[in-house]
């Protein structure tokens, strides 16, 4: 079990574990997506009887963007908007809101903000007002995937002034190129990430 404690204070955050991450038969599977599920669920119960918040994000893009390769960017086709790709692993304990991200076909990878792909245009996603309506100062992030939206969220929840921790053992990578996962977690931790484990070792 981690080291963190939860309070009223705090946020569990849970990046995109959807189907088409998550589920062998996704369009940009995860290796090992599926093997941080039942780690996440027990911390979402964990945050839960602490009385803290658990909050989702999730890809959800349109069927055409220069996020997807057919369209000019790097990823297949993934997590369009109302399919089974989009839906949250089916296992995953959801009860908590759901923050969108990427739905004008911005690239979606932080919880916090979308750019779009064309442009230096940010917009934000709305997770930031929720979190500051709960009184939130503490995040604890896991999901999928640590090179990219786990990254992205992460830093910048301490941009925005957060206390983060990542859930080392509740993460995986899509590792582009080899060791993306192992430089993610570097960074964060050199932004000032805690790293702790959600299961002792």
């Amino acid at each position: 079990m981690s080291s963190l404690n939860y309070d009223r204070e705090t946020a569990l955050v849970v990046v995109d574990v959807q189907n088409d991450f998550a589920d062998v038969n996704g369009n940009l599977y995860v290796s090992g997506g599926e093997d941080v599920i039942p780690i996440i669920n027990s911390e979402i119960a964990r945050a839960r009887s602490a009385g803290a918040r658990v909050v989702y994000t999730a890809d959800w893009h349109p069927p055409s963007t220069p996020h997807f390769a057919k369209d000019g960017g790097i990823w297949p086709v993934h997590c369009v908007g109302d399919t089974w790709g989009a839906a949250f692993h089916p296992n995953l304990i959801v009860d908590g809101p759901v923050v969108r991200k990427g739905m004008g076909g911005e690239d979606g990878y932080s919880g916090f903000a979308m750019k779009d792909p064309e442009g230096d245009t940010v917009t934000e996603t709305g997770l930031r007002d929720q979190l500051e309506r709960w009184g939130i100062r503490r995040l604890v992030v896991c999901g999928l995937a640590t090179d990219y939206c786990v990254r992205a969220t992460a830093l910048d929840g301490i941009a925005t002034g957060y206390t983060v921790a990542v859930l080392d053992d509740a993460i995986r990578s899509v590792d582009l190129e080899a060791g993306d996962g192992d430089r993610a977690i570097a960074e964060m931790a050199a932004a000032g990430c805690l790293l702790d484990s959600a299961v002792d070792s």
